[in-house]
């Protein structure tokens, strides 16, 4: 079992970047999942989330009207569309899968972190 990310990088400010968590071993329509942010110095913040049903999201006010959340149960996929994005952005980026149609509580599954940088 696996949850693997993908697309971080480098972007200048009001750039964009698609996040990615590829599942094995494991179906993802059956879990919530939750992105989280966490910068030098700084804690973990929670950025998005969306519920197993896909019927509840959450965005942080942070990144509200500029993040989009969403999941691709053919390709048992979840993404992080990125838009607009601010150096504030900076972080290193992960996924969280939880079984069941809520994202509070403990997480099953953690993707490895990516790196995004927002600079010019």
């Amino acid at each position: 079992e696996q949850f693997v990310e993908s697309g971080g990088g480098l972007v200048q400010p009001g750039g964009s970047l698609r996040l990615s968590c590829a599942a094995s071993g494991f179906f993802l329509e059956n879990y919530a999942i939750t992105w989280f942010r966490q910068a030098p110095g700084k804690e973990r913040e929670e950025v998005s989330c969306i519920s197993s049903s896909d019927r509840s999201m959450y965005y942080a006010e942070s990144v509200k009207g500029r993040f989009i959340i969403s999941r691709d149960n053919v390709g048992n996929t979840v993404h992080l569309q990125m838009n607009r994005l601010k150096p504030e952005d900076t972080a290193v980026y992960y996924c969280a899968a939880r079984d069941g149609e809520s994202w509070r509580g403990l997480y099953e599954y953690w993707g490895q972190g990516t790196q995004v940088t927002v600079s010019s």
